[in-house]
């Protein structure tokens, strides 16, 4: 236990090995406290005065310059844990438990083994046989000892770089486009090219909206972004390379650019695995922001609405999918569409009727999560031009005029809160000079009523501080006056609405986000109808009832007027006849295209009705064959008297099928005699 006490060490321990562990925090240690290194290698005098023998002493000193914060990356106590373990260690050297482990777990994991397998500890205050009580209650409190040592010593380095930052005077690595200057001060790059790059991507950012279209018109356009290297051989060096998305969202967020100091944006966390995991701190965790600490190239107003920015769009791809930014696509109700039935919002999806590109509100969750039937597929094109209609008919000076006044009741209620809210900053500052009195009149020698006057005193400060917080935001919150330069500037949209809004050249995009800023959401729902629910953002309410648009077929099919036409005219006419009368009178397919004879061969099959072919046999009309079986001819016969004209016959269909009169009695009899007279060879010579 002690020097005092009798030796612990017996003949099994001296059987087995003797472990010299031998570590120092860092390379720079291992470097400059040379004397440290020494004093843990001079253990082995130590263990060979306790009777082992040189070749018995086994050193581990693999992990020089490893930190015991940790024994994942430590390969030496990972290997020192298994000897003993494996019973092949009699004792255990080490300058100090420091030394072993700086960490509850570990050193109460190797006391354990230790225990377990008759392993002796040694250090510079004596021998320990962990398997005895009091001997291994005093290594664990040198074990918990040696854990808030390195506690103490990180608190004073963490105090120090917190107090350095929240005066805003810790130096840490700048962002691209940032550098110091040689009095230490942040200031903009002196790299015009840097700057212009770096300017250019918050300018296409606020035109566009989104990051990915950020990223996307660098590399259409072929715009290299700068990148200063920060280690390595290369340091200091200006490269330049294709901006990426991850890189794009990093500048964006990094509050530095809008010249803010921010200190404690993320937080660290050890995990099991020895691995490091990083999370980013909302902006209310951080430890220092000081706002226009140095120059930027936005300023923190800019830099808010920034960040709101990528906030809905990040939602735009949650489960909610709210608050999307405007895409190219031509569905208005992108992000605002609210399934009826589920609640859920809506998805768009695109699909192409012959040159136009038509959108569909879908509510796929159910769907994609558990593979149930869709709760609603609804076509979108009726909507968004009832929405469109809807918007363009309230966007009237008469609506604009009653908004106004609503907006100016809405003030004068403001009024009387703002005044209650002032008059609670009165009565706390009044509560505050109050405490401020009473504890400047007490006698300060007595300390009792002192101190509690002063931390009533502290309370009503605070609490006064909170209400003018409270006053101000509330202020900031509802306070939207409008002079009559700005009533008028509202009422002239009157005008120019409808025509920015049906003017073709308008984009999508803007559509969109004209329709965000007017309206809430629009609840869908599809039953023997299409009814939207439309809630706009200043409350009001309008609900639409739209008839389920027709499907593709059904918009196609022609109507039953021309198809009573087509049914006259082919009592006495071919499909192509047909087609061309239809034309020279006007009429169109259901398609919207001119008739042909294909397409009024598909009307007829599709309606059910007879060709002119079926009508006119219907009539009695007989074929090529049946005209030949008749008269006890050949169908080419049939056919090349036809063509002198001596049989009565009707084209029937555009390939030249022909349909026969009935025969009369008499032709049939002549085409019976002519049949029986002897014919003449042709080869006869009439002088014969």
């Amino acid at each position: 236990m002690n020097g005092a006490s009798p030796s612990p060490v017996t003949a099994s321990h001296l059987q087995r090995n003797a472990y010299l562990y031998v570590r120092q925090s860092t390379v720079r240690q291992v470097i400059e406290n040379v004397e440290s290194t020494q004093r843990q290698y001079a253990l082995r005098q130590r263990a060979t005065a306790l009777g082992w023998q040189v070749d018995q002493i086994v050193v581990i000193d693999s992990d020089l310059g490893q930190s015991a914060a940790a024994a994942v990356d430590r390969r030496g106590f990972q290997q020192l844990v298994t000897e003993v373990g494996m019973g092949r260690a009699g004792i255990v050297l080490g300058l100090e438990v420091s030394r072993l482990a700086r960490n509850s777990t570990d050193w109460h994991r190797l006391l354990e083994i230790c225990a377990l397998t008759d392993t002796l500890i040694l250090d510079e205050d004596g021998i320990y046989d962990p398997a005895h009580f009091n001997d291994r209650l005093l290594l664990g409190l040198k074990g918990t000892m040696s854990e808030a040592e390195l506690h103490v010593l990180r608190a004073r380095l963490r105090g120090g770089i917190l107090n350095k930052a929240r005066r805003g005077e810790l130096h840490l690595r700048l962002p691209i486009g940032l550098v110091y200057d040689p009095a230490g001060r942040v200031v903009l790059d002196p790299d015009v090219q840097v700057r212009h790059s770096v300017e250019l991507l918050f300018e296409t950012f606020v035109r566009t909206g989104a990051a990915c279209a950020t990223v996307k018109h660098f590399n259409h356009n072929g715009v290299l972004f700068p990148l200063r290297v920060d280690r390595g051989p290369r340091k200091g060096e200006l490269v330049w390379q294709r901006l990426g998305l991850w890189r794009a969202l990093s500048i964006l967020h990094n509050p530095r650019f809008a010249g803010a100091y921010a200190y404690g944006r993320r937080r660290s966390r050890k995990m099991p695995d020895g691995r490091t995991r990083t999370a980013l701190l909302e902006r209310t965790q951080w430890q220092v922001l000081l706002p226009d600490a140095h120059p930027g190239y936005i300023s923190w107003a800019e830099h808010l609405r920034i960040q709101q920015r990528l906030h809905e769009s990040a939602l735009a791809y949650g489960a909610d999918r709210r608050h999307g930014p405007p895409r190219e696509g031509p569905a208005l109700l992108q992000g605002l569409a609210v399934c009826g039935r589920c609640g859920i919002r809506m998805a768009v999806r695109y699909h192409r009727r012959g040159k136009m590109v038509v959108p569909d509100y879908t509510c796929l969750v159910r769907t994609m999560e558990h593979r149930d039937p869709a709760c609603q597929i609804i076509p979108g094109a009726t909507i968004d031009e009832a929405v469109g209609r809807l918007l363009v008919e309230l966007m009237t000076p008469m609506a604009l005029e009653l908004s106004l006044a609503v907006q100016e009741e809405i003030h004068q209620r403001l009024d009387q809160t703002d005044r209650l809210r002032q008059q609670q900053v009165q009565r706390a500052q009044y509560e505050a000079d109050l405490a401020r009195s009473r504890y400047l009149q007490v006698d300060p020698t007595n300390r009792l009523v002192a101190d509690a006057l002063e931390a009533d005193w502290n309370e009503k400060l605070r609490a006064h501080h909170a209400a003018r917080e409270d006053y101000e935001r509330g202020c900031a919150k509802d306070r939207v006056r409008f002079d009559e330069v700005k009533r008028e500037q509202i009422l002239a949209l009157a005008d120019d609405f409808p025509a920015l809004w049906n003017d073709p050249a308008t984009p999508h995009r803007e559509r969109k986000r004209m329709a965000t800023l007017l309206i809430e959401d629009v609840t869908i729902i599809k039953r023997e109808a299409i009814t939207l629910h439309v809630r706009f953002r200043g409350g009001a309410n309008r609900t639409l009832t739209l008839p389920i648009p027709l499907n593709a077929w059904q918009g196609r099919k022609t109507t039953p007027d021309v198809v009573a036409q087509i049914d006259r005219l082919l009592e006495e006419n071919t499909d192509a006849q047909v087609a061309a009368i239809l034309n020279e009178r006007g009429m169109i397919s259901g398609a919207g295209q001119p008739f042909t004879g294909n397409a009024v061969g598909w009307v007829r099959h599709s309606a059910g009705l007879k060709s002119l072919r079926e009508r006119l046999r219907a009539r009695g009309m007989l074929t090529t064959e049946e005209v030949a079986s008749r008269l006890g001819i050949s169908p080419t016969t049939v056919k090349d008297r036809r063509r002198r004209g001596l049989l009565d016959a009707r084209v029937v269909d555009e390939k030249g099928g022909c349909l026969f009169a009935p025969l009369p009695v008499e032709q049939a009899a002549a085409a019976s005699v002519l049949r029986r007279e002897p014919q003449l060879p042709l080869s006869v010579d009439p002088r014969a």
